[in-house]
């Protein structure tokens, strides 16, 4: 696992979005990283109206997709990382920065913030 994908990146992936052209570079950082973080806001979008999934399915998708590893952070770890973070304040993001940096993994995010601040971020989107 080279990367820790955001959010967005999983459900394009998951979903085949055309968005995806964007990033022909993708698949040189097979196989990618996915953080439980990202199901739960995948359940939090769907919930709020956001997105339409069904969230289990994706959930379910995900498991028996080979291009995808789930990454456990222990909790303490997570959050301790997440202390610093201070430049965020969207739950989300700073859960998932807080992973890419307790696993020294480079987050694959579009989020201009993120992009921003966090100095972990896939060479091909940094800054």
């Amino acid at each position: 696992m080279k990367v820790l994908l955001d959010t967005h990146f999983l459900v394009w992936l998951l979903l085949d979005a055309p968005r995806l052209r964007e990033f022909p570079w993708l698949p040189r950082y097979l196989p990618w990283g996915v953080s439980p973080v990202s199901l739960l806001e995948i359940q939090f979008l769907q919930e709020i109206g956001r997105i339409e999934v069904d969230s289990r399915a994706l959930e379910a998708r995900l498991a028996e997709d080979v291009r995808f590893v789930i990454n456990e952070v222990p909790l303490l770890a997570l959050v301790k990382s997440a202390l610093d973070l201070g430049w965020t304040r969207d739950p989300f993001d700073r859960l998932l920065a807080a992973h890419s940096i307790a696993r020294r993994l480079p987050l694959c995010t579009t989020d201009r913030t993120l992009r921003k601040h966090h100095r972990l971020v896939v060479g091909e989107l940094a800054r």
